[in-house]
């Protein structure tokens, strides 16, 4: 997972960055961006590290803790449920990972990004469809990504337990949509996503 890495080594670049988005299809929560430069010499490579969808949550807990400790730096940007409904949810991936490489405290010299169409960044940069599962750097985003969106439905839980965030994360599960029939539609709920509900749910 790094010839895209070692490329860029070798063409001079320093400091790689990987970014990732995690939650672009759930009914409910914000979408993150995360951005992170981590170290590749051979000995600082974190074992284990993969696209996170292939991951246990456990596995990723355990990576992103290892990630965060030993990343050059690393940002995450949350999206909220608002602005995606207002610009909808291309635009408003771009705009976390746009977040991201204004917030990073180091900025890269060249991003390796998983595959946004049309991206615009004020950096050299390189999409790759299906980046996650490709690039070491991307997949530690991923990560970073994934584990913090998580982490946020868990504690979203316990305002709307109702719900049941803490189970499905907001994704369009057979569990949520009876959720969503049953007790209407939350204030973080993306209403975009729910336009048929609309009609007959509620607001809560």
């Amino acid at each position: 997972m790094l010839q895209f890495e070692n490329d860029l080594l070798k063409d001079g670049y320093k400091l790689i960055a990987g970014m990732d988005e995690a939650g672009r299809g759930p009914l409910a929560g914000p979408v993150y961006t995360a951005m992170v430069i981590m170290p590749l010499e051979k000995e600082k490579i974190i074992d284990g590290v993969n696209d996170s969808k292939k991951l246990t949550t456990s596995k990723r807990e355990e990576l992103f803790e290892k990630i965060i400790n030993a990343a050059i730096a690393y940002t995450i940007c949350p999206i909220e449920e608002s602005v995606i409904d207002e610009i909808n949810i291309l635009q408003a991936t771009k705009l976390g990972m746009q977040n991201c490489l204004k917030n990073i405290k180091i900025k890269p010299d060249y991003c390796l990004v998983d595959y946004v169409a049309n991206l615009k960044l004020e950096c050299n940069y390189k999409t790759i469809i299906k980046g996650d599962a490709k690039s070491y750097s991307i997949a530690c985003a991923s990560i970073l990504a994934k584990v913090a969106r998580d982490r946020y439905m868990k504690e979203i839980s316990f305002q709307y337990p109702q719900y049941l965030f803490d189970k499905h994360k907001g994704y369009g599960t057979k569990l949520h949509y009876e959720m969503l029939e049953k007790y209407g539609i939350s204030k973080i709920h993306r209403r975009s996503f729910l336009k048929n509900l609309k009609e007959h749910c509620g607001n809560n």
